[in-house]
């Protein structure tokens, strides 16, 4: 991954962007040699959308499978319905 100041990024944002957009080269950029943020290719955004979305379901399954199921006929007689 390519690492660049980000007064370096202001400067050469067109050529930079056309790296990431058609060479799919990610770059970091940084503020005192800090990383502040990274620029990657599209696909990499949508990959990590994907990911996190996929960690979410599996999450709520998860939680879902903690509680114990009550039976319909048993919630009604213990809410005396």
């Amino acid at each position: 991954m390519t690492t660049i100041a980000a007064s370096d990024f202001r400067q050469q944002l067109a050529e930079l962007g056309n790296r990431v957009g058609y060479g799919g080269e990610r770059i970091t950029v940084t503020r005192s040699g800090k990383p502040l943020f990274a620029v990657v290719p599209y696909e990499d955004a949508e990959l990590l959308e994907a990911l996190e979305e996929r960690m979410d379901l599996d999450l709520g399954r998860q939680a879902l499978r903690r509680y114990d199921t009550v039976a319909w006929a048993q919630a009604k007689k213990e809410l005396g319905l």
